[in-house]
């Protein structure tokens, strides 16, 4: 692939041309993948919800139109910003491991090196129902039923399919064809085509039982009766561990985002187990560099310093990042100023350190992203994902939505903090973004989808809007490097220059 060739999911050559100037608004504003998705969020916004409600709204219309990527089988991560005490909340909706996987079974079984792609042992609890529930409690304002609606909607009577999840979705038929319950996704056997209607009744009917309830009693439906009964039995039934114990046990966690100062403003993340610390990581590297002064966006000297801070970024990331129950991640020591200096003086003008190996090891855009500010500044940034295309493809009967793999970002290393254990939280690469002023004013939500593409996302638009004082649609217009897993024993990884299909997304307030 030359430098600048865009990336494709399928021949013919998959290409988008933007020629975008930003977007203003004064009442609100939603960013989603999807334009049904889009118009959910702001559907909400007018009927009086605030960026937690409509954040949920988009959820579920994604949840719907976009299944190849997201939904009630997966995982989510938000960040929340509370205009009126200028707080950041951060929610994790990770879950846990099966509490009767192990690794010493695993190793029995003559399972090494990582665990298998798409096998029922890789599905964790999902928690991207109780993230919903919890972030409406804690935050939002109107009813699930209200908040539900528009992707109850586009599930009974219908949603014409987008281009790219088309191409997704037909990426994906083969492995929905091999997996218990996966045709139940497909259109007459197929995956549908771009622009023909996808109604998806079984996902209709569950989402409207969830939103006639309070968001405690859906978390109940969801965990702890017939739904959760369904689940166990399609992953226990095809050699996975997960229980209905399990699921009853699973809660979100309430957290304290984590942050750095770059230039003035505050960049926030979601703390492990999500990789929101490498792009921290990165940022607080060059904070000691200035990155403006190295040449335009797309020189070589700019280039290869932020590379450099991202690779750095990504060896210290792939050592901390683990359950933040079971591993105690140094975070006060990495993301300090100190830290940040002496990392950065690890960065060469010339050449690239080789003893460095970044540890990408897997690429990936089956995530949605999407964020909302609402009238009153209030911001959510949000991440929803099922992993790899249809996470493990397996769909348990009538609940039509897929399980996650998220077990497979388990290490099988014993003396690894993200050693595969019972009952344990998995290195998750979906994160969120709030960038705030230097009076704790909101001046951005973002994020990006794409796997390990997501650190690198972060720490490339921050440059753009900070350093350059790039607009939003300005930054997302550059082209973006991406690191890759190198050859077998290689010592630097690969990097690719290019225009994401995925493309950040950013509310700017």
């Amino acid at each position: 692939m030359s430098p600048f060739e865009i990336s494709s999911h399928a021949q013919p050559e998959f290409v988008f041309n933007s020629r975008r100037s930003p977007v203003y608004a004064t009442k609100g504003m939603v960013a989603s993948s999807q334009p049904l998705a889009t118009e959910a969020g702001l559907e909400i916004l007018r009927a009086g919800g605030n960026a937690a409600d409509a954040a949920i709204a988009v959820a579920a219309a994604l949840a719907v139109a976009e299944p190849c990527s997201t939904g009630l089988g997966g995982d989510a991560f938000a960040l929340y910003y509370e205009a009126g005490s200028k707080n950041v909340f951060a929610l994790n909706g990770s879950g846990k491991s099966a509490q009767d996987i192990s690794l010493e079974k695993v190793n029995a079984m003559g399972i090494s090196g990582e665990l298998p792609l798409r096998h029922a042992m890789t599905v964790n609890v999902p928690g991207a129902l109780a993230l919903w529930a919890d972030l409406v409690e804690q935050h939002g304002s109107l009813s699930l039923a209200t908040i539900l609606g528009p992707a109850i909607r586009y599930a009974m009577q219908g949603f014409p399919v987008s281009p790219v999840t088309a191409e997704l979705w037909n990426e994906g038929a083969k492995i929905l064809h091999n997996s218990p319950g996966g045709k139940q996704l497909l259109l007459n056997g197929n995956a549908p085509r771009c622009g023909e209607i996808m109604l998806n009744r079984n996902l209709g009917l569950l989402l409207a039982r969830l939103a006639d309830c309070s968001p405690e009693d859906a978390k109940k439906i969801f965990y702890e009766g017939d739904i959760a009964e369904k689940i166990v039995r399609i992953v226990r039934d095809n050699g996975g561990f997960l229980s209905t114990e399990d699921m009853a046990a699973h809660s979100s966690l309430f957290q304290e985002s984590i942050s750095v100062n770059y230039r003035g403003y505050e960049i926030h993340e979601c703390p492990p187990n999500g990789q929101g610390l490498a792009a921290l990581l990165a940022l607080n590297t060059l904070a000691d560099i200035d990155v403006a002064a190295l040449g335009a966006p797309e020189s070589p000297q700019r280039l290869h310093h932020l590379i450099e801070a991202m690779r750095l970024a990504f060896a210290d990331a792939r050592l901390h990042v683990a359950d933040p129950q079971l591993y105690s991640t140094p975070l006060e020591k990495l993301l300090s100023p100190s830290y940040g200096a002496q990392r950065a003086s690890l960065i060469f003008p010339d050449r690239a350190k080789l003893d460095n190996v970044s540890g990408v090891p897997i690429n990936s855009s089956d995530t949605v992203y999407f964020c909302v500010v609402d009238k009153d500044g209030n911001g959510c940034s949000m991440v929803n994902s099922n992993y790899l295309g249809f996470g493990t493809g397996i769909v348990p009967e009538g609940l039509g939505f897929s399980l996650q793999n998220r077990a497979h970002n388990f290490s099988l290393d014993p003396a690894h903090p993200n050693v595969l254990a019972p009952g344990k939280r998995s290195y998750h690469t979906i994160i969120p973004g709030i960038c705030l002023r230097e009076d704790k004013t909101l001046h951005s939500t973002f994020g990006v989808m794409g796997g390990f593409m997501q650190p690198q996302g972060h720490m490339q638009v921050i440059s753009a809007m900070i350093d350059d004082h790039a607009d939003p649609q300005e930054a997302l217009n550059r082209l973006r490097f991406c690191i890759e897993p190198g050859e077998a024993g290689a010592t630097v990884a690969k990097v690719k220059l290019r225009r994401l299909l995925r493309p950040i997304l950013v509310v700017s307030n």
